[in-house]
């Protein structure tokens, strides 16, 4: 039995090279560019929307955020689902992709409200499988961090002639990766996509494993290195090869003077 694979994180800096890579404005080294057309976009983009970065913008814009949004804040989690390299040709084998992916898009519908999903892509163009998919963290109420604030500290009695200030309203709609992003949500995040992956005989991953994922930039530029090590290796090789050609030949011939069949 496989494992479920999920890898959510909060990009840091520009989301370009992400949707470059999701919408493959540039090429991946892994990728077949002749299956590139079977890559396909799984949910529908708002009328006037036609990229990812518009969908992302779209979003903001319409969730009703009054407060200014500052350059530094998160604007789209990124969220990768596939599974065991081998389970996924399996499920492809069984004639389940489609299905795969409608129970994928049905879990990120019910676990990151519709509106907030506004991306999910599936590449097979790769050798395994899998689905990138764009949440928007819009969450509505109370900061977090002011709610764990005030259970560490008791309640203050107004005190005569201290400024009050009007308090926000508890439907007050923010755009908040750390919300989102909690250490108890993303517990959870793991231990309902394994559920819902659980029919395709896929499991959860190991709890409190040491394991730890990687960036997509950072993949791109390992498989660099390694492919770059790969051609190296392969030069040294083809040089042994040939100095083994020449030196079999060279004995070759030695042998046939030696028995007189050549001058």
């Amino acid at each position: 039995m496989g494992f479920a694979v999920l890898h959510i994180q909060k990009p840091k800096g520009n989301d370009s090279g992400t949707t470059a890579h999701i919408e493959r404005t540039v090429n991946p080294a892994n990728a077949d560019p002749e299956r590139k057309h079977l890559n396909r976009e799984l949910i529908k983009f708002p009328d006037g929307v036609e990229t990812r970065t518009q969908a992302i913008e779209h979003r903001i814009e319409n969730a009703g955020i009054k407060r200014k949004i500052s350059h530094n804040q998160v604007r789209a989690l990124q969220i990768m689902l596939s599974g065991t390299p081998e389970d996924m040709q399996r499920i492809v084998a069984e004639g389940r992709l489609d299905e795969w992916c409608d129970d994928n898009v049905k879990w990120l519908r019910d676990t990151f409200i519709t509106d907030n999903l506004v991306s999910v892509v599936v590449h097979l163009d790769e050798k395994t499988p899998h689905i990138h998919a764009t949440v928007v963290p819009i969450v509505t109420g109370e900061r977090r961090k002011e709610r764990e604030k005030k259970k560490r500290t008791e309640p203050e009695q107004d005190e005569p002639g201290k400024k009050k200030y009007r308090k926000k309203s508890a439907d007050t709609v923010r755009l908040c990766a750390d919300d989102v992003m909690t250490r108890e949500n993303l517990k959870y995040f793991q231990d309902s996509y394994a559920e819902a992956m659980e029919k395709y005989g896929l499991q959860r991953g190991i709890k409190g494993s040491d394991a730890r994922h990687i960036s997509t930039p950072q993949y791109y530029r390992d498989l660099y290195v390694k492919n770059e090590d790969l051609k190296e290796d392969i030069e040294v090789l083809q040089e042994r090869k040939e100095e083994a050609y020449h030196s079999m030949r060279d004995m070759y011939d030695r042998k046939r003077r030696s028995e007189g069949e050549v001058p």
